[in-house]
């Protein structure tokens, strides 16, 4: 028993910023992409021998189209990782068909070559993606979603009752689950478990949804009549959207996760930034929880059968329920440990206001102020012509007139000291290699940025001088000793860290040890020598390209000599 192969839609789910780029832009965008792509495949990009004159068949005789879709259009995600705000919630849709008019040559498709051009258009997209993040945010993480249909078998006319599909269900499972592949040795359980899940009421149809792929087999003559007309909005459809929901929920997950990390950052916490990302991602939460309702609301009331059937097998199916459940904890998580801050808070700057009150309070309580003030009453009651009367009030009050200045000058202090301290400080160093032609970059293993390159650096410990930190920063991040060799600048954008307020001081710095071994340790997954032409192409972490900037290491002369 066969399948031919009809059609197939893909969907990559994703954030756009329509303030910088237009739906039709970035649709088209996407499209040239992928057909450039496609276009360049050769035989070195086939997984194994055997299907590589194949694949680049399929690449020559594929037509395909774009389209972006609207799924939540008002939708302000801020991510926190990367530092970038989007406003639509969506998904491109293509719609791709292998050998379009020659119908003899797309009955030779196995269903294993389906995933083939899928896998490479995914690793071209990562490599993209930086280029274009300000625009549009894509689901990367998850493959490239495949709803592949027929409307022919052979034999002609089966009747899929329970019976007829086990007894197909090899070859119907390598079509239900195509990311998978095709071996000869699998288990009959796992056959069987690929095919029991058969959303169609009828006997002459085969629908299943899985998590990165799906099928659907019509008879030919229900196919042309029905499938526009109802399987495209009740069942393609609907799990494009379901998988959009579970990219956001997954989103804001990440988001609250950088979040919580950040209520253990060293330094002190900037609460009010903090308490506004946590509304709006509790907004965020809310619009999803208003698009769900639309979902819940067709299961409560649409008497089609079939349809609700699909919308209960997709909510559990992408797991729905449980990315909920893990969201909401992390919520409750995040407000008890915000309570506990703000507690902290109270409490640090009430005994730092006590220090100084108390300093007033002893100069009152001790009654030190009206021994002066009576000794002031004294010298005036000498006489106000006795000179030395008149010196001794002079003093007199001048010292009164310190203390209660001194005084509140220190209370001053105190509470700019507080304000202050919602700075965080860091450092942030610029290693060139012995032939100058190199900069050393981390990657970061930790949001925000996690996964960027960036300069080595760190957090400002409390009382620790910013030369120091820096040494022990890089230290611990490259296992490299090095001297600073002059300062770059001071930073202070307040918008410079999405963590915060965050200022950092940046350093010229050379290599002490001449047989130094450079490598990653701590918070960076890898440390690297890259060379300084190549920045351009790379995506920094924080402000750390205007920093490198304003080293003007292309212009300075060696200071190695």
């Amino acid at each position: 028993m066969k399948f031919y192969y009809n059609e197939e839609f893909w969907f990559i789910s994703a954030f756009i910023n329509s303030n910088l780029i237009d739906r039709v832009e970035i649709a088209n965008e996407i499209e040239t992409i992928v057909k450039k792509r496609i276009s360049n495949i050769t035989k070195s990009d086939a997984y194994k021998e055997e299907i590589a004159e194949v694949l680049v068949n399929l690449a020559e005789n594929v037509s395909i189209e774009c389209r972006w879709v609207d799924y939540i259009s008002i939708f302000p995600y801020y991510n926190e990782n990367i530092d970038k705000f989007y406003d639509v919630l969506g998904y491109f849709e293509f719609h791709v068909e292998y050998f379009k008019e020659n119908q003899k040559e797309k009955k030779s498709i196995d269903s294993m070559l389906l995933q083939q051009i899928p896998y490479i258009i995914l690793s071209e997209l990562k490599e993209k993606a930086r280029n274009m993040k300000d625009e549009v945010l894509l689901d990367l993480e998850s493959p490239i979603y495949i709803f592949a249909t027929s409307k022919e078998t052979d034999p002609k006319n089966i009747q899929w009752d329970k019976n007829t599909i086990q007894e197909h269900k090899k070859e119907l499972s390598y079509w239900t689950v195509l990311y998978s592949g095709q071996w000869e040795d699998y288990s009959p359980t796992l056959y069987e478990d690929r095919v029991k899940n058969n959303l169609s009421n009828r006997l002459s149809e085969l629908h299943f949804i899985n998590r990165n792929s799906a099928f659907v087999y019509m008879e030919d003559e229900n196919y042309e009549r029905f499938f526009e007309s109802y399987m495209r909005p009740y069942v393609v459809t609907p799990a494009a959207q379901i998988r959009t929901i579970i990219f956001s929920l997954r989103e804001i997950n990440s988001s609250l996760d950088i979040l919580f990390l950040n209520t253990y950052s060293e330094g002190r916490l900037d609460t009010a930034k903090l308490e506004e990302k946590i509304k709006n991602l509790r907004f965020l939460r809310g619009i999803i929880q208003n698009a769900l309702s639309v979902i819940y609301n067709e299961l409560d009331y649409n008497r089609r059968q079939h349809y609700t059937s699909i919308l209960n097998h997709l909510i559990t199916k992408f797991g729905l329920k449980n990315i909920k459940e893990r969201m909401n904890q992390k919520f409750d998580l995040l407000y008890n440990s915000m309570n506990e801050i703000h507690q902290k808070r109270v409490q640090e700057d009430q005994e730092e206001t006590e220090k100084a009150l108390n300093i007033l309070n002893f100069l009152l309580g001790a009654g030190i102020l009206a021994d002066l003030v009576e000794l002031t009453m004294i010298a005036l009651s000498i006489g106000e012509n006795d000179f030395s009367a008149i010196f001794l009030n002079g003093i007199v009050a001048l010292i009164i007139s310190s203390i209660l200045i001194c005084a509140v000058i220190y209370y001053a202090l105190v509470k700019i000291n507080i304000n202050k301290g919602k700075i965080k400080k860091t450092v942030d160093g610029v290693i060139l290699n012995d032939e100058e032609n190199k900069i050393i970059l981390v990657k970061r293993r930790f949001p925000p940025y996690q996964g960027h390159y960036a300069l080595p650096g760190g957090f400002i410990q409390k009382g620790e001088h910013p030369e120091d930190a820096l040494k022990r920063e890089i230290k611990e991040e490259t296992n490299l000793d090095i001297t600073i060799v002059d300062k770059i600048g001071y930073y202070d954008d307040p918008n410079r860290d999405p963590r915060g307020k965050v200022a950092s001081t940046a350093f010229l710095c050379k290599i002490i040890d001449k047989n130094y071994e450079l490598k990653a340790k701590t918070d960076s997954l890898s440390a690297e020598f890259i060379p300084i032409e190549d920045l351009k192409n790379i995506s920094l972490a924080f402000d750390h390209k205007e920093i490198i900037k304003d080293s003007d290491i292309l212009e300075r002369k060696s200071f190695f000599d």
